[in-house]
């Protein structure tokens, strides 16, 4: 297969669709969970807790992901992703607000486990489809993953603001339903559609080789790990709930425009990140010639990213005058970054890879990425509630300052070649 071809490039709108279903519905559950058990009186480290199995769940799934892509074909660990998502949509409406908190707490536990194990599914999928569908001239792997995952990231903003919306007006049951609905017309057009162009399995892989004996995949894959923990500390519960406090008086015409306020500022700011990242091979153009240049502007860009949740949380534990606006503002100026970050990783870790072992190491590098946002979702969860906003923004800091150490040590390694 000549992955220039007009069959290469359907099977790459074909995958990149499914993934945009998925990623909407991944963000509105999101979105749903927590805005919905805050309301029931869920404590932020017990809100924490009903995303720690996602996280963990999308540990186990990426290591063993790349094998069973390796082993099955990417089309089947694809659908694996879609069909599971919808499983655990519609277990979650059978949720009784009869049940005890306990009992509520580890049973979406357990369906968020599901969630992550479909979501990581799906996304090992389509990253690894653009190595090996990606055109071969100067360039274009760069901006091919950069338009899958801005995408992404911008699809999954809308979720977030979707999810508000419907809860707000439809309710959580009734939500889950649609999103589930519209998930099974995804797959099965997936199905449908799909042209060939991805490969099938290959019999006789091991286990054993998904992890990684190259350096600056390992090394890569813990910078990962430490810049999504810094954006996790402040992103999944800290600022939801802070926003919360200061929107809402616990009235339901308070807690509905609560609600899409934080929505909307959660959408506005996954938007902006994917967009920023989908156009990083332009923004990045002369930084991002060679991959050591781009190994340097990682070490750069994330240096940078460390001293906005520094400022914030020095704000934030002076109580500034205008304080809402200067975290609003230096956050989403916390995105612009992060999305450079991102992309400059996410084109790194194909520059390391080979065709022959694309997903197994895309499986690693995602395996550190889920477990820095299961370090970053405990600490979000646990430093607000130990010292509020302050603490959380600190511990970002500290999080992406161990990225940037991390990050100058690929620049000691042989010099590599995409």
């Amino acid at each position: 297969m000549t992955s220039g071809t007009d069959t290469g490039l359907k099977a790459y709108i074909a995958v990149t669709g499914a993934y945009w279903a998925f990623m909407l519905t991944d963000g509105a559950l999101r979105m749903l969970v927590l805005l919905h058990f805050h309301t029931l009186g869920f404590s932020p480290i017990q809100l924490a807790y009903l995303f720690v199995l996602y996280e963990i769940m999308g540990i186990v799934t990426n290591l063993s992901a790349g094998w069973l892509a390796a082993r099955f074909g990417l089309k089947s660990t694809l659908y694996a992703g879609l069909g599971l998502q919808i499983i655990a949509l519609i277990a979650l409406t059978q949720l009784s607000a009869n049940w005890s908190i306990a009992a509520s707490v580890a049973f979406v536990m357990f369906v968020q486990g599901l969630s992550g194990i479909a979501k990581d599914l799906a996304k090992m999928s389509s990253k690894s489809a653009v190595k090996l569908l990606a055109p071969s001239e100067d360039g274009a792997l760069f901006k091919w993953v950069a338009i899958l995952t801005g995408s992404k990231n911008a699809v999954k903003g809308f979720g977030f603001l979707l999810g508000a919306a419907l809860l707000a007006v439809f309710g959580f049951e009734t939500s889950l339903w649609s999103m589930a609905i519209v998930l099974a017309a995804t797959l099965a057009a997936a199905f449908a559609l799909m042209p060939p162009g991805l490969p099938g399995g290959i019999k006789g892989v091991k286990f054993s080789a998904v992890f990684s004996k190259n350096p600056q995949i390992n090394r890569l894959s813990l910078a990962r790990m430490f810049l999504f923990g810094a954006r996790d500390t402040w992103f999944v519960v800290g600022i939801p709930i802070f926003f919360y406090s200061v929107l809402s008086d616990g009235t339901e015409a308070a807690n509905r425009e609560a609600f899409f306020l934080i929505g909307s500022f959660m959408a506005i700011w996954i938007i902006g990140y994917g967009a920023i990242q989908a156009s990083a091979p332009k923004l990045l153009k002369k930084s991002t010639q060679t991959v050591d240049d781009t190994i340097k502007a990682a070490a750069l860009w994330i240096a940078i990213l460390a001293t906005i949740p520094a400022a914030l949380a020095l704000a934030s534990w002076l109580q500034v005058p205008c304080l809402i606006a200067i975290v609003i503002v230096g956050l989403l100026a916390f995105g612009l970054v992060f999305a450079l970050n991102s992309a400059v990783h996410s084109y790194l870790i194909l520059a390391f890879t080979n065709a022959e072992r694309v997903t197994m190491d895309i499986g690693f590098y995602y395996m550190a990425n889920a477990a820095g946002r299961l370090i970053g979702t405990l600490l979000s969860g646990a430093s607000f509630q130990l010292g509020g906003l302050p603490a959380c923004l600190g511990t970002a800091a500290v999080l992406a300052i161990a990225g940037w150490l991390t990050t100058r040590t690929l620049i000691s390694e042989p010099k590599t070649t995409a």
